[in-house]
């Protein structure tokens, strides 16, 4: 009832406020999902495309839901580039979304992208009915994979792609665009690799397991204190501040999206800090950039 409440408020509001298709200035209008897929886009694109955001800064997609206003931006969009890995935003909206304009050019970023489970400490978890459940509710593949940079090499040529193809006039500058922007993500896989491979402790706990990809990628393991979007029970706690002292570390790892309550508990069980990375920041190479050095911390 209450999405077809939103839905005819969104069609009235397109009735009595009608937009004129925007290609303003000779720039390609599109939309992504979050913040870091706008980072490429704007790279790749410059001024030559209008780059709009749906889950906007301090936003969770894993909750957020669109405004009429943002729908009806997107109904007179060219181009919408969706993360495509199953993030819970897309999986709600994204149907809605092409149903405002059913003529918009859709780009798949994760295409090409091998997915990965979504991993889980307890041995028992896939047993248990009820867990069962929440994983075919939740589904068992890891959404965040940008957070690779081998991954969002993969993203932006798939961007890239879709830019050509709809603005063949600026195929050139898209694709010069492109190769610079692949350079710096290739120096910063190897950056981050050199630093990463020199540090002793190779498992961090984090509140929300976003970072599955990004510890892929440069052979860390991430311990998530979520039990698959549910906070831990007494005794996951319990063992998680076992195996944190055990490890003996120092940082648990919150992201701005979600509450650090047990974050704080386990901290100071251990006798160590809070610390927030964010998995949603637009400035995607600074922002891994200093995520790595925080996990090189003793």
């Amino acid at each position: 009832m209450q999405i077809k409440i939103f839905f005819n408020l969104f069609l009235f509001l397109m009735l009595i406020q009608p937009v004129a298709l925007s290609r303003a200035n000779d720039q390609l209008t599109a939309i992504v999902s979050i913040l870091p897929q706008a980072y490429f886009l704007k790279r790749i694109g410059a001024e030559h495309i209008d780059v709009s955001v749906m889950v906007p800064e301090g936003g969770n997609p894993h909750t957020y839901e669109p405004t009429p206003t943002q729908l009806k931006k997107v109904s007179h969009a060219q181009l919408y580039v969706k993360m495509g890995s199953g993030i819970d935003f897309e999986r709600a909206w994204m149907s809605k979304i092409t149903y405002f304009n059913p003529d918009m050019t859709v780009c798949d970023s994760s295409q090409g992208i091998h997915l990965l489970e979504m991993k889980h400490d307890d041995p028992d978890f896939a047993h248990k009915k009820k867990d069962r459940h929440r994983v075919h509710h939740h589904g068992t593949k890891d959404p965040h994979i940008w957070l690779s940079p081998s991954n969002a090499i993969i993203m932006v040529e798939n961007m890239k792609s879709s830019l050509a193809e709809l603005d063949p006039a600026h195929r050139a500058i898209y694709e010069e665009n492109t190769r610079e922007l692949v350079a710096d993500l290739l120096d910063l896989k190897q950056e981050l690799s050199s630093h990463l491979e020199t540090i002793a402790q190779r498992e961090f706990f984090i509140v929300h397991p976003a970072w599955g990809y990004f510890a892929n990628e440069f052979h860390l393991k991430q311990r998530a204190i979520e039990d698959f979007g549910k906070d831990p029970t007494p005794r996951q706690l319990t063992k998680i501040v076992h195996d944190a002292k055990k490890l003996n570390a120092r940082i648990i790892f919150i992201s701005p999206q979600f509450n650090s309550k047990n974050a704080k508990v386990i901290a100071r069980e251990i006798n160590g800090t809070v610390a927030t990375i964010d998995p949603l920041a637009y400035d995607y190479i600074n922002n891994l950039r200093k995520i790595a050095y925080m996990l090189g911390r003793p």
